[in-house]
């Protein structure tokens, strides 16, 4: 099984980190496009459920689980994930305590918060 998913292109300005053409995606936003597709995928039909993503995908429903939690992150959270620079990696365990809370509002509190935090080393 092969998934393609094409990120539409948005206008910067002067403000907005500009990625250079250095490589590959941050994992994250390669994980939340994918969660993005398996939605799709499951409401266009195309799959019964996210069970069957598991099957396809060799992968445990768990794991789909927790890829498809990123979708409950604010909009403004995933924005900022598919944008992410490099050099400023975010992992998606980092995000499943955000992507757990209800509220929006709290979530990017929570996100905000966490982006203060230095990196991991």
């Amino acid at each position: 099984m092969t998934i393609e998913y094409t990120l539409a292109n948005r206008s910067r300005s002067s403000e907005d980190p500009v990625r250079p053409n250095s490589g590959r995606p941050p994992r994250v936003a390669c994980l939340l496009a994918l969660a993005h597709r398996f939605d799709e995928l499951v409401r266009s039909g195309a799959v019964k459920d996210y069970a069957e993503v598991a099957r396809l995908g060799h992968v445990t429903r768990a794991r789909v689980s927790q890829i498809i939690n990123l979708l409950n992150l604010a909009p403004v959270i995933q924005e900022y994930l598919l944008w992410l620079p490099p050099g400023r990696e975010v992992t998606e365990r980092d995000l499943r305590r955000i992507a757990g809370e209800v509220s929006w509002d709290r979530q990017r509190e929570m996100f905000h918060q966490d982006m203060k935090k230095p990196p991991r080393g």
